[in-house]
């Protein structure tokens, strides 16, 4: 058998569906298009810094199984970067090309083999690319050691610290050229079987701390909407329509502890929430709250007052802007994570550092709230440890 063969009969399709599941919603399935999640529980997109030239290798394809086998509803590949320049490390992986695509079809099919739906988020690192691992000391990457300092772009000229690269501001011709290139990958994903796309749009044209423009993508709150709307209508063309399109924001860039105070010289929850409503009207499925990314100096909460600390602008979004949210940020405790949806802050709950803690977070969370989780048929019997 090849590393790229799947064999369907060494994985039950059907493994993973909690039963008793009345006593949980974080158990419960949601159904959104064609999509149907076993559960509420996904895997945010975590940079893994291991790939060459933007391919998936075996790294990434027994990283994602190792979730899908405990059971996570969906799985949200990495950053995947829509040209070389939009990388955020010369390990970053990537979907500039047709040759990216069977590396990560291959990923896609195992992960579908056990009922767990195979989602990729598409990104550019912008202003913020060029820099090393986060094990390397997240530092700036020379070209001697295959980085592109003198290829970096952004928005405006604001380098984000005096650690990045300062970059080049896109003129309004590139911006097209690269609107393109965010196309090209979509399609190329759903080449890949890809069931759930995700556009990063977290930190760049939308806050004042990164654009300066005085063109007609910069200034007012509608023009700092207007290129990130471009693209992702753009992208909901070519994106099938049966398909779910998320987008993840910041949803403060976190001048202030406080996530509901404001900030209007950059980004703030009041700012988000009528992006959010912008993005629902050209058919956006999701948004995927998190928080900060555009300030340096950002006042994030320490911990542990970091629990749930972006849930709330989740929570805010989903109501002010009648659209389903994602909650990010430390959501580590399972009946946090149960609050978070019975109260209706939230429509999904994403686990991130908890899971490369644990794998099996999933498992705990079940026997935690009472839910009698299914096990792939290769672990059932590590329940009985317990």
């Amino acid at each position: 058998m090849s590393l790229g063969t799947v064999q369907p009969h060494a994985f039950n399709s059907e493994i993973g569906k909690a039963v008793n599941v009345e006593k949980s919603k974080l158990f419960s399935p949601v159904t959104n298009k064609s999509v149907t999640y076993k559960n509420r529980i996904v895997l945010p997109p975590m940079c893994m810094y291991s790939s060459t030239d933007g391919f998936f290798n075996d790294f990434h394809l027994a990283h994602y199984a190792s979730f899908a086998f405990k059971g996570v509803a969906a799985i949200i590949i990495e950053a995947t970067a829509v040209e070389p320049r939009g990388r955020t490390s010369p390990h970053d992986t990537g979907l500039w090309s047709d040759e990216h695509i069977a590396p990560l079809k291959r990923i896609v099919d195992l992960i579908k083999t056990q009922g767990t739906i195979p989602a990729l988020q598409l990104a550019h690192a912008g202003r913020k690319a060029s820099m090393s691992s986060l094990w390397s000391g997240y530092k700036f990457v020379p070209e001697s050691e295959g980085g592109w300092p003198n290829d970096i772009v952004g928005p405006s000229e604001i380098p984000f610290d005096e650690s990045h690269g300062k970059p080049r501001a896109l003129t309004i011709p590139e911006l097209e050229a690269l609107k393109q290139k965010w196309v090209d990958a979509a399609i190329r994903a759903d080449k890949a079987d890809i069931e759930v796309l995700e556009i990063h749009n977290a930190h760049g044209f939308l806050s004042g701390h990164s654009n300066n423009r005085t063109d007609i993508y910069g200034g007012s709150l509608e023009n700092r909407m207007r290129y990130p709307l471009e693209v992702i209508e753009a992208v909901r063309k070519v994106w099938p329509e049966h398909k779910p399109l998320w987008v993840r924001i910041s949803g403060t860039d976190f001048k202030h502890l406080d996530t509901l105070e404001r900030d209007e010289e950059g980004w703030d929850i009041y700012q988000s929430i009528e992006y959010a409503k912008a993005l629902k009207k050209i058919g956006v499925d999701v948004i995927d709250v998190s928080g900060g990314g555009s300030r340096a100096k950002a006042a994030y909460p320490m911990y542990p007052t970091t629990k749930l600390y972006q849930v709330e602008m989740a929570n805010a979004i989903k109501h002010q802007a009648n659209i389903a949210t994602a909650a990010v940020g430390r959501i580590i405790d399972p009946k946090d994570a149960e609050a978070v949806l019975k109260e209706d802050k939230a429509d999904y709950i994403l686990v991130g550092r908890a899971h490369l803690n644990n794998s099996g977070w999933l498992n705990h969370a079940a026997r935690e709230l009472g839910v009698s989780n299914v096990w792939a048929n290769q672990y059932e019997r590590g329940q009985r440890a317990f």
